[in-house]
């Protein structure tokens, strides 16, 4: 009994994990903005870009650019 509780537990924080990390890639419309003008100056410098929007960390940017603008490869 105590097994099976566990595993639902370790189920719920996954998917309270999942569903923050989604909602940490909405971004407004004036940071998708600010971020394709900042790649079209500055490339996949995630970091710099990052560093013009508060709150917002490198990995954020780059995990949100690639999942809005890249290509299948």
């Amino acid at each position: 009994m105590a097994d099976l509780d566990h595993s639902s537990d370790d189920t719920s924080e996954d998917s309270r994990e999942q569903s923050s990390q989604d909602s940490k890639l909405e971004f407004s419309e004036d940071e998708e903005t600010l971020i394709t003008r900042m790649y079209n100056l500055v490339g996949e410098r995630w970091s710099l870009i990052a560093g013009r929007i508060p709150g917002r960390t490198a990995e954020e940017i780059e995990k949100y650019w690639t999942s809005r603008y890249s290509s299948s490869e």
